[in-house]
């Protein structure tokens, strides 16, 4: 059976309880947490920025996380998560010009490279970029808002990544992210997924443990 792992998007969670939401995805065996950060002018919403993760990482709570950045001015952003357990630092094509004198700032404080491919976004973008990559993000939902509806056009845009990454020999992980459930992520791992991000389908429920578990024993 093909790997993969599911990340919890705490954009769903309950910012009341941040920290007692994280614990509990620890216990449930979660270790990469999905943060997305959204400024109100790439995507229409205003999300969360890297003052939660200072708290988060001076309280000493045990998570890494993988933080896409869908703000237009992403690249002032790239240095205020140093040192803050980031993972990944995933960009969007659209929101920085070139990509690679911005793929270097991520590199810089020690984070892995992201891209993020909305669905209009052509796989074009690739060609010239793959190499520098750790990590590429398909967004199945226009990004902005938890809860949509996963777009079926993404499989088309999976299955042709995956093939790419195979073809080049690669270790680039591949993750998908918008409307993942239960009743579509054997087809999403079966296309080519490494990660799977979740949101409102894990955090909808009260006992992430049973949910999260729910996802994995579908394979079993």
């Amino acid at each position: 059976m093909k790997k993969f792992l599911i990340i919890p998007s705490i954009l769903s969670a309950d910012f009341c309880y941040l920290g007692n939401e994280l614990h509990k995805l620890l216990r449930a065996g979660c270790q990469l947490i999905h943060f997305d950060l959204m400024d109100n002018h790439y995507v229409p919403n205003f999300t969360i920025g890297p003052m939660i993760l200072k708290s988060v990482k001076n309280n000493n709570i045990p998570v890494f996380f993988d933080v896409p950045l869908m703000a237009s001015s992403g690249d002032s952003l790239i240095p205020l998560f140093a040192d803050l357990n980031v993972k990944f630092i995933t960009i969007h094509p659209e929101t920085t010009n070139p990509l690679p004198r911005t793929i270097p700032l991520i590199k810089k404080i020690g984070c892995n490279v992201g891209l993020a491919l909305n669905p209009s976004t052509s796989l074009n973008c690739l060609d010239y970029i793959i190499k520098e990559l750790d990590l590429i993000l398909v967004m199945a939902v226009n990004p902005g808002f938890g809860g949509q509806v996963f777009l079926k056009n993404t499989f088309k845009k999976i299955k042709p990544i995956r093939y790419l990454i195979n073809k080049k020999k690669s270790n680039i992980l591949l993750s998908v992210d918008g409307g993942v459930n239960q009743s579509n992520i054997l087809k999403i791992i079966d296309s080519g997924a490494d990660y799977l991000v979740i949101g409102s389908a894990i955090f909808n429920f009260k006992n992430y443990l049973k949910t999260i578990k729910n996802f994995q024993n579908i394979f079993f």
